[in-house]
C-alpha cells in the first residue's frame, strides 16, 4: 500500500530529475563564457546569495549551537565540493548527453552504499528494474560507438567520480538527516561550496595575473541566466528538494530517479543544441523509463 503523501514525493523526485537532468545543458552553455572554476564560483555565489535574503528577513531559522559539525562538513565536502568540482570540469572534456549518462551510473553505486551503510535492502525485481535502467544506459553508450570519443578518459573519469560522490551524498544525506534539519543542511552545503569555489577561482586568477578579468563573463546575459539557473535552480533548490525526498523514501529509491536525467539531457541537446536523436536513443531511453517505474512500482507493493 502506498504511503500517504507519497505522490507529492514523487512529484518532487521528479521535479528534481528535471532540473539537474537541464544543468548539464546550462552549465555546458556556461563553460563558452568561463572557466570550470569561475562557473562553480559565480553558481554557488547565486546560491549563496538566494539562500541568505529568508535567512537575513528571518523567514528561516538555523541554528549550528553545540550540533557535531564534522557530519554536516563530511557531507558538503561530497555535494556540492567533490560532485560538482568533477561534474563541472568533468563537462569540459564531455557533451551533456554523455555528462547524462555516465550521471546514471549512480544509482549502482547508491545501493551498494545503502546496503552497507544504511542497511537498506531490495528484492530481486527492485534489482532487475534497476538493471534495466542501467541497461538502457549502456546500450545507448554501445551504440553510439565511434561517435563516442573514449580517448577523452580525463573528461569520463571525473564524470564517473561525480557520480560516486552523487552516491555518497545521498546515503550520507539519510543519516545527516537524523540530526539537522533541510534548511541547516542546505545552508551549510551552500556556504562551503560559496567559500571554497570562490576561494580557489580567486586565488587562480591572482596567480594568473587575471584578477581583472573575473567579472568578464557577466557581461553576457546568457551566461547570467546560465549562472541563475545552476545557481538557484540546480544548487539551492534540488539540495531542498533531495533532502526532502530522502527524509520520506529510501536512499536506493530516490537515485533511480537519476536515471531520467540522461533522458532529459538528451532530449535538451536535441531540442536546444540540435543535437542528432537516434532509434537506439528513444529504446534506451524507454528502457530507462520502464527501469523507473518498476523499481518504484515493486517498492511500492513491497513497503
Amino acid at each position: 500500500m502506498k504511503k500517504p503523501g507519497l505522490d507529492r514525493v514523487y512529484l518532487f523526485a521528479a521535479l528534481h530529475t528535471i532540473i539537474t537532468g537541464l544543468s548539464f545543458l546550462f552549465g555546458k552553455t556556461a563553460l563558452r563564457f568561463a572557466s570550470p572554476i569561475d562557473v562553480l564560483a559565480f553558481r554557488f555565489t547565486a546560491s549563496f546569495i538566494a539562500l541568505m535574503v529568508p535567512v537575513l528577513l528571518k523567514k528561516i531559522s538555523i541554528n549550528f549551537k553545540e550540533r557535531n559539525l564534522l557530519k554536516i562538513f563530511v557531507l558538503g565536502l561530497l555535494y556540492p565540493i567533490a560532485f560538482f568540482g568533477f561534474q563541472t570540469f568533468g563537462l569540459a572534456y564531455a557533451t551533456s548527453s554523455e555528462a547524462g549518462i555516465l550521471q546514471s551510473i549512480t544509482p549502482i553505486f547508491v545501493m551498494i552504499l545503502s546496503a552497507v551503510l544504511l542497511k537498506e535492502k531490495s528484492t530481486l525485481c527492485q534489482k532487475a528494474s534497476m538493471l534495466l535502467s542501467v541497461l538502457g544506459v549502456i546500450y545507448i553508450f554501445i551504440m553510439k560507438g565511434s561517435s563516442v570519443d573514449f580517448t577523452e578518459v580525463l573528461g569520463i573519469t571525473l564524470l564517473l567520480l561525480s557520480s560516486l560522490s552523487s552516491a555518497g551524498y545521498t546515503v550520507l544525506n539519510r543519516i545527516t538527516l537524523r540530526d539537522f534539519s533541510i534548511i541547516e543542511i542546505s545552508f551549510m552545503m551552500t556556504l562551503l561550496g560559496f567559500l571554497v569555489f570562490n576561494a580557489t577561482a580567486l586565488a587562480t586568477h591572482f596567480w594568473q595575473g587575471t584578477l581583472n578579468q573575473f567579472f568578464a563573463p557577466l557581461q553576457s546575459f546568457e551566461f547570467i541566466i546560465s549562472i541563475l539557473y545552476l545557481g538557484i535552480l540546480s544548487s539551492l533548490v534540488t539540495s531542498l528538494l533531495n533532502s526532502f525526498v530522502l527524509s520520506k523514501i529510501e536512499a536506493a529509491k530516490m537515485s533511480v530517479f537519476g536515471n531520467l536525467r540522461t533522458v532529459v539531457a538528451i532530449f535538451a541537446g536535441v531540442f536546444f543544441l540540435k543535437e542528432q536523436l537516434y532509434y537506439y536513443h528513444i529504446i534506451g531511453s524507454l528502457m530507462i523509463i520502464a527501469g523507473v517505474i518498476g523499481t518504484n512500482y515493486t517498492m511500492n507493493t513491497s513497503n
